[in-house]
């Protein structure tokens, strides 16, 4: 006959007076962990205790009971009430409910009820706030009940909001929470699943890889399209905006990028309008335009527009403010934070009131045009008074003197004009007459061409004159492109590229070399005909500075499929090493769209083998193409690395990769001159060369100059 089966008991609950409760020396317990103390008393205090306290009966040295009843699980419940009776908001002998444990081991107690406890599912708790939200619950006052930031909230509602498959594989232990989270950056469910469906097939299933997939072909609000027409405009035209609440996204995705498009090109059209309303004679806009644009067009230099007194009073008394602040917090360790601000918004005014807009003149504004565009900061960016080769004014005909003779030259040493019969036969004397008659051509070019060989003789014998005669051609070619005030038969040719890198308008040396071409270009007369004068005024220094930016507007270092020139890029490769160039510094770095997606696997593969090292290479030499050029991506962030051609001789392939090499027992992996570019059949020159005659300008990170490196040192007023 079968037995019985033995019934269990359940221990009594009984309500104990809170007086009557002391802690046990029995918890397991030590650590502090979770929701604090006084947390979990305002939670009591809105909702009342829960959950029991599990206690036992404190029995004296003879056996007995004493009344008291310690509580060795649910130490910090029992800290939470006793808080909540020392702010006189629960009564001593409230009666607390609890369960009387009889038998057994106290410590027993205490751990089964912390280890046995299932910790909620944190989907469960997604979709608890959910539904405290649905119904009706603020956000603000679901993280108040919980203890927890409005931040907090939105992060788990936004996860609860992904697409329900997703969801049940997330609880199924399908997916990780970073995953789950990665797919909160759209809300589009179809979306979402199919880039899911992707990621199983993938062999990167990293959250970033989730992300760049979901955002594929969305602009960001940190591009300067978006800043340009504004997030806030985009939104109430209807855009949607992608956000990620768990990590840092730059003010998140703009999805409709045809709106974005359409709006750019818009408030570009109305900021072209007001400038063509000022009178030029033509106004292009686009949102960038190719490097070297303006090359080959005459630049108008305007005049500033004169303070009025209004303005020049208020210039002073913001200049007075920021000299008395800035004297009064010099040896303060840190400005206070209305301090710091205060100085901002008056250096803001003072640039806004020096920043003069520039006047031209009328029959120079009929001729002359401008570009609008926008710069990389979202800003609005307007270039005028540039005069393009055809709208330039017909070369006016040499004047003729009152009896018909035609002036050859003028301002000789011995200021007098030397003139010529218009009609004079060349071969030809003139005649003998007692009056003056002027110099036949034939004789004014036999005495000029003495004359050229003679100033070339002594000109051979002054290095210095010499150097300030080619400064002063090359800044003749530079800044006044069609200017013939120079007898030096030098040419400067700036050559344009045909193949125009996207956002190479935008980068670090376009923008260091736009700014300082303004500033030098600030310095120089607006005439041709008094720039010698002006450069004889210079010191040396300023000088050098001057010959080191013009000189380098000759610069080619490209190569072309058709004119590959190795002895020109090799010359190129000479003087990359004498400046110590190294491109990383400018902010290039290898991208899909850059590099990674324009090359075979084995260049990615060698490209992460020389940053990282072989076992990188290694991890995602099984991936497809697409899928190991997002991955490489990653993996060159940060290290310096560059592809032969952006290459100096003699510098390290990246630090990273010398490091490598080091731990591999082997050299660095560095670039030589037959490196920089593919094979051509023809050896290049070694690594050396003598030392540029201009230093290297350090490129600040805000693209302007960096300090230390000015444009010029003493430029005479």
């Amino acid at each position: 006959m079968a037995s019985a089966v033995q019934k269990i008991t359940l221990s009594a609950s009984q309500d104990i007076p809170f007086n009557k409760l002391l802690l046990s020396q029995s918890n397991v317990r030590r650590v502090k962990a979770g929701v604090s103390v006084e947390e979990l008393a305002e939670d009591i205090a809105r909702r009342g205790l829960l959950q029991g306290l599990s206690v036992r009966a404190v029995i004296n040295e003879a056996g007995e009971e004493t009344g008291m009843f310690e509580i060795p699980a649910g130490g910090r419940r029992y800290r939470a009430l006793e808080l909540l009776v020392k702010q006189k908001r629960l009564a001593k002998t409230a009666p607390v409910p609890c369960i009387v444990r009889v038998g057994g081991v106290a410590e027993e107690d205490s751990l089964a009820e912390n280890v046995q406890r299932a910790p909620l599912h944190p989907l469960d708790q997604f979709r608890a706030f959910l539904a405290l939200r649905e119904k009706g619950q603020s956000e603000e006052e679901i993280a108040a009940t919980f203890f927890v930031a409005v931040a907090v909230v939105k992060q788990r509602l936004k996860l609860a909001s992904v697409s329900s498959k997703l969801l049940d594989v997330y609880a199924e232990d399908g997916m990780t929470l970073d995953q789950l989270m990665a797919f909160t950056v759209s809300g589009d469910h179809v979306r979402q699943e199919q880039v899911w469906e992707r990621i199983c097939q993938s062999h990167d299933k990293q959250p970033y890889m989730i992300r760049r997939w979901l955002t594929e072909g969305a602009v960001r609000a940190a591009d300067k399209r978006a800043q340009f027409i504004g997030v806030d405009a985009y939104v109430e035209a209807g855009g949607c905006v992608l956000r990620d609440l768990f990590q840092g996204d730059d003010g998140g995705w703009l999805q409709d990028i045809a709106l974005v498009d359409m709006m750019t090109a818009e408030k570009l059209c109305e900021e072209a309008a007001k400038v063509e309303a000022e009178g030029w004679k033509w106004v292009e806009a686009a949102p960038d335009f190719p490097y070297g644009h303006s090359f080959g067009l005459r630049h108008l230099r305007g005049d500033a527009v004169p303070m009025t007194p209004e303005e020049e009073a208020t210039r002073n008394a913001l200049q007075a403010e920021l000299d008395k602040l800035t004297a009064e917090y010099e040896d303060a360790p840190e400005l206070p934070e209305e301090i710091d601000q205060r100085l901002s918004e008056i250096e803001t005014a003072l640039e806004a009131i020096e920043l003069r807009p520039l006047a031209f003149e009328p029959d120079d504004i009929a001729r002359a045009g401008a570009f609008v565009s926008i710069d990389r900061n979202g800003g609005l960016t307007i270039e005028r008074g540039y005069v393009r080769p055809e709208d330039e004014l017909p070369i006016e005909p040499e004047l003729e003197t009152a009896d018909g003779e035609r002036a050859l030259a003028a301002d000789y040493e011995g200021g007098a004009s030397i003139t010529a019969d218009a009609d004079a036969e060349p071969a030809s004397e003139p005649e003998e007459d007692e009056g003056l008659k002027p110099l036949s051509d034939r004789l004014v070019s036999e005495l000029t061409a003495y004359r050229t060989v003679a100033l070339r003789e002594a000109l051979s014998e002054r290095p210095d004159i010499a150097y300030l005669a080619v400064l002063h051609a090359l800044s003749l070619r530079v800044f006044y492109h069609y200017a013939q005030d120079s007898c030096l038969e030098l040419e400067l040719k700036s050559v344009s590229f045909p193949a125009q890198v996207p956002g190479l308008t935008d980068s670090k040396p376009a923008q260091q070399l736009r700014y300082l071409h303004e500033t030098w270009e600030a310095h120089l007369p607006k005439e041709p005909e008094a720039l010698w004068d002006t450069l004889v005024g210079w010191d040396e220094e300023s000088r050098q500075a001057l010959f080191a930016f013009v000189v380098a507007h000759g610069v080619n270092a490209s190569v072309e499929a058709y004119n590959r020139r190795p002895r020109a890029i090799a010359h190129a490769d000479r003087i990359a090493a004498a400046v110590d160039l190294d491109v990383a510094a400018t902010g290039w770095t290898p991208t899909v769209d850059t590099f990674l997606g324009r090359v075979t696997k084995a260049r990615i593969l060698l490209a992460v083998a020389e940053a990282k090292g072989q076992r990188a290479a290694d991890r995602i030499e099984h991936m497809k193409k697409g899928e190991m050029a997002d991955q490489a991506q990653e993996l060159l962030v940060g290290t310096g690395w560059i592809p032969e051609p952006l290459r100096t001789p003699g510098r390290p392939v990246t630090e990273a990769s010398a490091e490598v090499a080091d731990e591999a027992g082997a050299d660095a992996p560095t670039v030589t001159a037959d490196d920089a570019t593919e094979p051509t059949g023809e050896e290049t020159a070694a690594d050396g060369g003598e030392p540029a005659m201009a230093e290297h300008c350090d490129l600040a990170d805000d693209g302007d100059v960096a300090e230390g490196h000015a444009p010029f040192a003493h430029a005479a007023e």
